[in-house]
């Protein structure tokens, strides 16, 4: 990995900046070979006169109240590169109208944007998705990407989605394993995510326990109860990370999600007894309307997208001992899972602990504890108030909602001084910066079925992510990564986003964007009418003079952040674009989309 530990922050990721500029046959091409990335952290009323003598006085009437400033289109950028997609200009001037209040409160409202039946309408007519040999059928387990892109980049519900992507970085499954092969259980899940996004964790919780995908992922499918005779224990790996990435963690927390300690120790919360114990409790499930051992082929379409059910003679009546919470022997498999959901939702650190993680996929990397413990009270209040007064949450502790509106409303993610600290933001993630290019350009269409390069985007050659394709259960990067050798690392800053960071990948961002400003990426079929193509008009109507246009992208991408060395730098590839002729325009708008997108003023999200 890069690292430069010379003058804070930013300059984790300055460095060769735009290097390289070369000729195609039919046009001029010049393109930055790079940008580098830099880590940041985060992160009354009046009484009454009792004699009855009236004061002959009129009162003086109250100063007018000072005018409403209108949102800057800038400002409304910023909100929405934290709370949705990216920002496009409908969405922008959207949010100038309605202010940030209103918009989020109406996208409380929107209508979710599902991904399962958009998955189903590709299956074949009878359901059978499956090859002689047992394998899917070519082009069917790109349908749940397909579908994410097209609900993250075209989907009304943005917030929605947005939040969604975030807790499916944290309720990880992943195509990378055998759910990859039941492509219409991915999908499910994706709406169990999409759907409890902006409802209560409790409920996410259980969902998220009987769904297939989760069940096949973390290997807790037809798990049974122990068998003395063969030696046969429960399957540990649900009961593992619910609690240690699901929930709680791994040690004690206090409400601004530090750890406690007590002679200068962390305190651990468990220790493998409690796992084993709670293992048990996920005894039992097997899909729903057959047989618990039912073969792959002989189950019903509908098995693969229903909640589990619970059998009880392969659930372990013994009694179940975790967390000093005791379920009696003889509690039935629905039971014991609500019981041991409830006991471990009812633990104090699962507000802290997913507050934190969630201000880290908004806001900033390394949060300030105290903004974790007022996201954190928004959590076991079930409620946020609003700068207006009007309060976000039904109330019921684990409300998302009042979480989202916590993070995103607190004073650290809207005032403008925490914006130049050191330690505040984040690294854009790498599919953000994807979606907001497609946003903030307008493309024709996000139907992403013709396109090769986004089936998978998680190599360090393209994206280095790809949402639900992460290697593992700890995703793409840990929220307690901190980069060694970096200046955010001595600070001892969480960088999650550069755990994904390296020389590869710094370069394959830029190469990946270039190919779709360019309209230069593979097709599945050529015949086909081309997606993903960008509208520059208004950049080639800038073009001719480069700052304007930079002004221009400043406001679009950057919200005011494009700095003095970036626009100079940008500026001298610029005037060797002959900016004279339509061509020579369209170029510069090309180019100069991609030069901002990968400047640190961009790439770090403050």
């Amino acid at each position: 990995m890069y690292v430069d530990n010379r003058s804070g922050f930013r300059s984790d990721f300055r460095s060769g900046f735009y290097s390289g500029i070369y000729s195609g046959f039919r046009r001029l091409l010049v393109m930055c070979a790079l940008v580098a990335l830099v880590a940041c952290g985060g992160g009354g009323g009046g009484g009454s006169d009792s004699t009855g003598v009236e004061d002959p006085t009129p009162p003086v009437p109250p100063p007018p109240a000072p005018p409403v400033m209108q949102l800057s289109e800038t400002e409304a950028a910023r909100f929405l590169s934290q709370a949705s997609f990216g920002p496009s200009p409908a969405a922008i001037g959207e949010v100038v109208n309605l202010g940030m209040e209103e918009w989020f409160l109406a996208q409380l409202e929107a209508t979710p944007t599902l991904h399962l039946e958009r998955v189903l309408a590709d299956f074949p007519a009878d359901g059978q998705f499956l090859d002689s040999n047992g394998n899917p059928l070519p082009g069917l387990v790109f349908l749940p990407s397909h579908s994410f892109w097209q609900a993250a980049i075209a989907g009304e519900d943005q917030l929605r989605q947005r939040m969604a992507f975030a807790l499916s970085q944290i309720l990880v499954v992943s195509a990378n394993s055998m759910v990859g092969r039941l492509p219409q259980s991915l999908a499910h899940y994706m709406d169990i995510l999409t759907e409890g996004a902006l409802g209560n964790y409790r409920d996410l919780l259980e969902a998220v326990t009987y769904s297939p995908a989760m069940s096949i992922y973390l290997t807790y499918l037809r798990n049974e109860k122990a068998d003395p005779v063969t030696g046969r224990v429960p399957d540990e790996n649900y009961a593992r990370e619910l609690l240690q990435l699901f929930t709680i963690g791994l040690v004690a927390l206090n409400p601004d999600g530090s750890p406690v300690q007590v002679d200068g120790s962390d305190v651990e919360l468990y220790d493998n007894d409690d796992i084993t114990q709670l293992a048990k409790v996920f005894t039992g499930l097997s899909v729903s309307g057959v047989p618990f051992r039912a073969p792959l082929r002989a189950l019903p379409a509908a098995a693969f997208t229903a909640p589990l059910s619970g059998f009880n003679q392969f659930h372990s009546l013994e009694p179940k001992d975790f967390l000093g919470v005791s379920i009696a022997a003889g509690t039935g498999a629905d039971d014991s899972i609500r019981l041991a959901l409830d006991a471990i939702f009812a633990h104090p650190n699962v507000g802290p602990f997913i507050g934190r993680q969630l201000i880290q996929r908004f806001v900033t990397s390394a949060p300030q504890p105290e903004y974790v413990a007022r996201v954190a009270a928004a959590f076991d209040a079930g409620e946020y108030t609003l700068p207006s007064g009007k309060v976000v949450g039904e109330g019921r502790r684990g409300d998302l909602a009042a979480v989202l509106a916590a993070v995103l409303f607190d004073a650290r993610a809207r005032d403008v001084a925490p914006r130049e600290e050191a330690g505040f933001g984040k690294l854009r993630e790498p599919v953000l910066r994807f979606t907001h290019w497609a946003r903030a350009f307008d493309i024709n269409s996000a139907d992403a079925s013709n396109e090769i390069l986004l089936r998978n985007t998680s190599s360090s050659q393209a994206l280095g992510q790809h949402p639900y394709l992460s290697p593992s259960v700890f995703n793409f990067y840990r929220p307690g990564y901190i980069a060694a050798g970096t200046e955010t690392g001595d600070a001892n800053l969480t960088a999650p986003e550069l755990q994904i960071t390296n020389a590869t990948s710094i370069v394959g961002y830029p190469n990946f964007l270039t190919a779709y400003a360019l309209g230069n990426t593979p097709q599945v079929d050529r015949r086909n009418a081309r997606a993903f193509v960008p509208d520059y008009s208004a950049e080639i109507a800038l073009a001719a003079d480069p700052q304007a246009l930079l002004d221009h992208l400043d406001k679009k991408l950057t919200h005011g952040n494009l700095g003095a060395a970036s626009r100079e730098r940008i500026v001298g590839i610029l005037d060797v674009i002959n900016g004279s002729s339509e061509e020579g325009r369209l170029l510069r708008a090309q180019v100069a989309s991609v030069l901002v997108m990968t400047t640190p003023d961009y790439i770090v999200q403050r």
